[in-house]
C-alpha cells in the first residue's frame, strides 16, 4: 500500500459518501497495520475517527471484513472477547481488506459515520476501485 493507492481509496470513498449524502471518516492502513491515509469529511463526527481507524485495524489484522467477526465474538462463540485484544477492535461492518489487481492483500480501509450498512458500501466501493487499478 503506497500513498497514491491509499489516496485513490479515500477519493472513491468520498465520492461514494457524497452520493449517499453522509459524512464519514475514512482510514487506510497497509498490510502491517500502519496508517497510510486518513480523511474526516467536513461535518464528520469526531467520535467516528477512532471507529474508522479500529475498523481498518481489525480488517488489516485478520484479512477479513470486520463485520464477519461480529457473530464469532458473541458470548459462547469461538472468539468471544476478541474485540478487547490488540488495543481494541471493531467487529461490526465497515472494515474491508484491500487487494491489488493481482489479488494480493495490501491493506485495509475502515469507514465510519453512517449506518454500518452504509459504512460497508463506502468501504467496499473503495476496495473495489483499488483492485481495479
Amino acid at each position: 500500500m503506497d500513498l497514491n493507492t491509499a489516496n485513490t481509496a479515500i477519493k472513491v470513498a468520498i465520492e461514494t459518501a457524497n452520493s449517499l449524502g453522509v459524512k464519514f471518516c475514512i482510514a487506510v492502513m497497509d498490510s502491517g497495520v500502519n496508517l497510510v491515509a486518513f480523511s474526516r469529511m467536513d461535518g464528520g463526527r469526531v467520535g467516528t475517527i477512532d471507529v474508522a481507524m479500529k475498523k481498518a485495524k481489525t480488517s488489516a489484522l485478520f484479512g477479513l471484513e470486520s463485520g464477519l467477526l461480529g457473530t464469532m465474538t458473541l458470548p459462547g462463540k469461538p472468539v468471544y472477547g476478541l474485540e478487547h485484544s490488540n488495543g481494541g477492535l471493531i467487529t461490526f461492518p465497515g472494515g474491508v481488506p484491500i487487494k491489488n489487481g493481482s489479488g494480493e492483500f495490501i491493506g485495509s480501509i475502515g469507514v465510519s459515520g453512517g449506518t454500518v450498512e452504509d459504512d460497508l458500501v463506502v468501504a467496499m466501493a473503495a476496495a473495489e476501485a483499488v483492485a481495479d487499478l
